[in-house]
């Protein structure tokens, strides 16, 4: 008897023709994403081709390394979607910020309003070294100032991959998780690939984002998927369409 091994899709497959992006780095040369306005667009390009129609890109907020405020990515922004439109008539990208749970993301969230990847849901990351030693006393401060957090690649967090229950944890405590689309094709490694698929088994997954810096990234999205909840993947890249930006 013979058996025959169903097809596994490429990423670009699973990607729908309305997909609304929530975490990428277009915006040029104010973090390690896009270094000038032409690779800006050729990675819009690129993304808008495999079906991408909404784009909120997230340039890092880490203190030291990517000194971003909001006035700074906010004309960044401006002037990357006039650029764009000149080619692109029907752009849709706008910036919110992916920031780094640290001592300055305290003072930001006491002091001023964080741009949002809509209404109250902020995009946070946590160093890949450790966790933030204060971590449940962070989200608890900015969910008391009103805002709901958005756990950008939990998977790629190393130092929880033999300690799940921290997952369990965070979703506790009120998180949101965001995959990268790459994690499922084995991009970041077969530990994260591993987290991965744990995380989709439990269902864990809330959010996808492709996290594009470059176009080496675009290119990865060729390679067939791995992670073997397929369902959940589909049902996390979905829910995205609730970020979509209404026009009207």
């Amino acid at each position: 008897m013979f058996f025959f091994k169903k097809n596994t899709p490429a990423l670009k497959e699973l990607i729908p023709e309305n997909y609304v992006d929530i975490h990428s780095h277009l915006l040029p040369g104010i973090d390690d994403g896009a270094k000038s306005i032409q690779e800006s667009e050729k990675l819009f390009s690129r993304m808008t081709a495999m079906g991408f129609s909404q784009i909120i890109t997230t340039p890092h907020v880490i203190e030291s390394v990517w000194d971003n405020t909001r006035s700074s990515i906010e004309e960044v922004e401006k002037t990357t979607v006039e650029k764009l439109k000149q080619k692109h008539a029907n752009v849709i990208i706008r910036a919110a910020a992916e920031y780094m749970m640290d001592s300055n993301f305290m003072t930001l969230v006491q002091n001023e309003k964080l741009l949002t990847i809509k209404e109250k849901y902020v995009l946070v990351e946590m160093s890949y070294l450790n966790a933030p030693y204060q971590l449940y006393d962070i989200i608890f401060e900015v969910q008391i100032a009103g805002y709901i957090p958005i756990l950008a690649h939990p998977e790629r967090y190393s130092f929880y991959s033999n300690n799940f229950e921290e997952y369990t944890r965070l979703k506790k405590s009120g998180c949101f998780f965001q995959l990268n689309l790459l994690s499922t094709v084995g991009y970041y490694g077969e530990s994260v690939l591993k987290t991965a698929n744990q995380l989709l088994d439990n269902n864990m997954i809330d959010y996808t984002g492709s996290d594009i810096h470059h176009e080496k990234h675009i290119d990865f999205f060729d390679s067939k998927v791995k992670v073997k909840n397929l369902e959940n993947l589909k049902t996390a890249i979905s829910n995205n369409q609730f970020f979509k930006i209404n026009l009207g």
